[in-house]
C-alpha cells in the first residue's frame, strides 16, 4: 500500500463584511423592468409628458405600494422626479382630480397601465373639468 503525504494547511478566511452574498439577480431583474416600463410609456413622464433619458425616469406606482399596490407591470409607470414627488402616495382619482392635465397625459401615455386605473383617471378628469367649468 503507498502512501501519499498530504500537506493540509489553512487558507485565510475573508473578513465577514467583505464575504459574498448571493442576491439572486434582483438589480438586474429591476433594470429589466425599468427599461421595458419606460419603452412601454414611450420614454416619457407619463403626468408631464415630458421626455426622459433612462437615468432621469423613476418607476412610479400608480397605485401606491402604501395604499394596497403591488410591484405588477400593469401598476409601474415611468414618471419624472418631480412629478413622482408631486403624486407622492396619492391613489390615481386623488391625484388626477387635483392635476387633471396629469389625468390626459396619463391617459396618452400609459399605455401598460391597467385599463381599470385608465378609465379611473378618464372619470377623474372629466369630473375635475366639469368642477372647474
Amino acid at each position: 500500500m503507498s502512501h501519499r503525504s498530504v500537506y493540509r494547511f489553512a487558507l485565510p478566511r475573508s473578513p465577514r463584511g467583505l464575504a459574498r452574498r448571493h442576491d439572486h439577480g434582483v438589480p438586474h431583474q429591476k433594470r429589466h423592468v425599468k427599461r421595458a416600463t419606460f419603452r412601454d410609456c414611450g420614454r416619457r413622464c407619463v403626468y408631464c409628458a415630458a421626455r426622459l433619458g433612462l437615468e432621469a425616469a423613476t418607476l412610479d406606482h400608480v397605485i401606491p405600494l402604501s395604499r394596497g399596490g403591488n410591484h405588477h407591470p400593469g401598476n409601474l409607470v415611468a414618471a419624472c422626479v418631480q412629478c413622482n414627488q408631486l403624486k407622492g402616495s396619492m391613489l390615481p382619482v386623488e391625484f388626477f382630480t387635483r392635476y387633471p392635465w396629469a389625468g390626459q397625459n396619463f391617459m396618452r401615455y400609459a399605455r401598460a397601465a391597467h385599463r381599470s386605473v385608465k378609465r379611473g383617471a378618464r372619470r377623474a378628469v372629466s369630473l375635475a373639468y366639469a368642477r372647474a367649468a
